[in-house]
């Protein structure tokens, strides 16, 4: 499976020089074939401080009528609705080893339209 370890080798790479704080916590995006999947953690304590993907009850009745672009960019806006209501307002992002492209884009552009900074 070279296609898993070289997203494994990418993402031990990003991984040492990044992590969350308690000020600048850390959205990590992960993506399978269907769904996208969006968490912010706090490296330094190890809790997940907010989190949504396309089967959260509140994106996944929009997510029907759009392809999965559109669905990464409900995903993104609902990630930074969750986290103005914790008062998150700076993340580091994390891709997780995807490349920054599609999917992973359109969530990370809509998460900072939505009043996210990173």
């Amino acid at each position: 499976m070279p296609k898993t370890n070289n997203r494994a080798r990418r993402k031990r790479r990003i991984r040492k020089r990044l992590s969350g704080t308690t000020e600048r916590p850390r959205l990590s995006v992960f993506r399978t074939a269907r769904h996208i999947y969006a968490q912010v953690i706090d490296d330094s304590t190890s809790r997940t401080l907010a989190a949504t993907s396309t089967l959260a009850s509140g994106v996944r009745d929009g997510v029907t009528s759009v392809d999965k672009t559109g669905a990464a960019k409900l995903v993104g806006a609902a990630i930074a609705k969750a986290c103005e209501a914790k008062g998150i307002e700076k993340v580091v992002f994390d891709r997780n080893g995807f490349i920054y492209h599609g999917r992973v884009r359109a969530l990370a552009e809509a998460a900072r339209e939505a009043g996210l900074s990173f």
